[in-house]
């Protein structure tokens, strides 16, 4: 990667040098929050989308964790500002992420300090450039999603995507591009790391936090659009895993993932098993406004 800067408790590190203790607790209980959000570049510039967004959830996260960030939302707002004007970066992903650091290694935190750690690098399409047109092969993972009365899945840790990675590793073993986790019911959540639409006779269904799912900022952005465009979206469904074989249409969402069409679940081709014309319609919406095509929503984005 073309990047040799990394900011880290208020300093600019070059990159090798921001590194870690080896018993830092998060390394060994996964006590991290983060975020994962993108810059895109646009004719007004390079410009963050939904920065503030992004930030809300991480701060929201550092307090079911007991954590103090240690820095406001201004202070990481000009640190990420200056980091990709350092290193000239336009359209890239963003990772901010804040950890219990090194002191003790008992279960408790205690007097352990919190990291707060900003990262940027260029980034193509999560799927595959490719994916965002033809789509992805997916299979219902064997690995269920963890309940919100076990953990709390309304906040981005850095331990509970061991789960993810065990479901997403397990589809690309079996020659799938990406899971479909299911939660303890037997319903659908989510992917390993998106959210997950399903379009039937024109209308858009997903699954709502009562489903164990992480309250994506992108789902949250193609609703607003996608009902700006008319069309009707339940945003608190549950949907059965049988509903998957059977929908017109399929994609997922996410800040790495964007809109990405589902074209097959288990080898079941969705639809005629290309991207559908409602997932099309969307997506258009999506990147027209990501790419500032349009002058809509431009208070989801911090220029810089």
């Amino acid at each position: 990667m073309d990047v040799d800067t990394i900011w880290k408790n208020g300093e600019f590190l070059d990159w090798e040098d921001a590194t870690t203790h080896v018993l830092t607790h998060a390394l060994h209980y996964g006590t991290g929050v983060f975020e994962g959000l993108r810059s895109y570049e646009t004719e007004e510039g390079p410009a963050i989308f939904r920065l503030d967004e992004h930030l809300d959830r991480l701060f929201d996260s550092a307090k079911m964790y007991d954590m103090d960030v240690g820095f406001s939302r201004a202070e990481i707002t000009d640190a990420t500002l200056e980091l990709l004007d350092r290193q000239d970066l336009t359209s890239c992903y963003i990772r901010p992420i804040a950890y219990y650091g090194y002191d003790s290694l008992g279960v408790s935190p205690g007097d352990c300090p919190t990291d707060l750690v900003l990262a940027a690098w260029p980034w193509g399409t999560y799927l595959g450039e490719e994916a965002l047109e033809d789509g992805v092969d997916v299979m219902v993972s064997s690995w269920r999603k963890h309940a919100s009365s076990q953990v709390p899945t309304n906040v981005k840790t850095t331990g509970l995507y061991v789960n993810s990675m065990l479901a997403g590793e397990e589809a690309r073993r079996n020659g799938y591009v990406e899971a479909i986790v299911l939660n303890k019911e037997g319903n659908v959540a989510e992917g390993p790391g998106e959210n997950i639409f399903m379009v039937n006779d024109g209308e858009l269904y997903t699954t709502g936090p009562a489903q164990s799912i992480l309250e994506g900022i992108t789902r949250d952005t193609v609703i607003t659009l996608a009902e700006e465009r008319g069309y009707t979206v339940h945003d608190e469904a549950a949907i059965s895993r049988g509903q998957l074989y059977t929908a017109d249409e399929l994609f997922f969402t996410g800040s790495a993932a964007e809109v990405t069409p589902i074209r097959s679940v288990d080898d079941t081709p969705i639809g005629d098993g290309s991207r559908g014309p409602v997932t099309a319609d969307v997506q258009e919406a999506f990147f027209d406004v990501i790419e500032r095509r349009v002058d809509d929503h431009d208070e989801w984005f911090t220029y810089l």
